[in-house]
């Protein structure tokens, strides 16, 4: 297990995200009693993927303990696009199902961007679709992409508050780097996004009061780069539960960091779970 030294505060996402789905689960019976319905989260999967078949056994998991009902649906790997979207059109058009998570990568040969966007907006728990990537961007009310939501409710729930704060950004997903930036852009931080191609990241890392690494690259963020009190936030994780940034010199510069495992990525789940509720609650209203 990584060392921590005495300079570096441990953020604990396991015990955020315990709490936080105590939470969820408590207002799924509530729901559950006041309407006689149970939240249901729909989760499909394509192929074989080992990673992604563990991943969405350990959401189904989740499922159970917070109260929510999982319908589950495997797909062959053969999956044409089309198939895709027709299974995700039956999902959203049927009431008894509240949210649905299309559990990616889903294959070279599916177009994803056209199965995300068979995902209702009112079913969209995982914050994929253009609706829910547009409300992120204005503000508005709907659901967040549940890893930067993650990462918010941690800030929080540590009193970080990004305002005035420069915030460095290393990473574009579509589902990470970018709404992690809008984010943290709505809440008033001055935000740079890094990338591939940005010149001399290094120079970029040492400004940032607070550091979001969502790059996929082992230990790629090195500790002396940080800046002396930084938060850092770890959104990587990668074979042999290593993260983006090197832990042990970042930990001796940063006053907050995100340990991997235990950080970011049960918060993930944790706000997923949340949301199927949020969904749920607006459905039966």
């Amino acid at each position: 297990m990584s060392r921590t030294p005495a300079t570096a505060r441990l953020m604990d996402g396991s015990g955020l995200a315990r709490r936080l789905v105590d939470e969820t689960a408590a207002r799924a019976a509530d729901l559950t009693r006041r309407t006689g319905t149970q939240p249901c989260l729909a989760t499909v999967l394509v192929g074989e993927d080992p990673a992604s078949v563990t991943y969405v056994k350990m959401k189904r998991a989740r499922c159970e303990k917070a109260g929510i009902r999982s319908r589950h649906l495997e797909l062959p790997a053969t999956t044409t696009t089309a198939e895709l979207v027709a299974v995700l059109a039956d999902l959203s058009g049927d009431p008894d199902v509240h949210g649905i998570l299309l559990q990616h990568p889903v294959g070279p040969g599916i177009d994803e961007r056209a199965a995300f966007e068979a995902i209702a907006p009112e079913k969209d728990v995982d914050g994929v679709t253009f609706s829910s990537f547009a409300t992120m961007g204005f503000g508005l009310p709907g659901f967040v992409s549940c890893t930067p939501g993650g990462i918010m409710r941690l800030l929080d729930a540590y009193d970080v508050d990004p305002a005035g704060k420069r915030a460095v950004v290393v990473g574009r997903s579509a589902i990470l780097g970018k709404p992690a930036g809008l984010m943290l852009l709505a809440r008033n931080a001055t935000v740079t996004y890094c990338h591939s191609y940005t010149a001399d990241l290094s120079a970029a890392v040492r400004e940032a009061d607070i550091l979001v690494a969502a790059v996929g690259r082992p230990r790629f963020i090195k500790g002396e780069d940080i800046k002396p009190g930084a938060v850092v936030i770890d959104a990587g994780y990668n074979p042999g539960n290593v993260g983006d940034v090197d832990f042990d010199t970042a930990a001796t510069r940063a006053s907050l960091i995100t340990p991997v495992p235990g950080g970011v990525g049960p918060m993930t789940i944790a706000v997923l779970l949340s949301q199927t509720v949020d969904a749920a609650e607006r459905q039966l209203a």
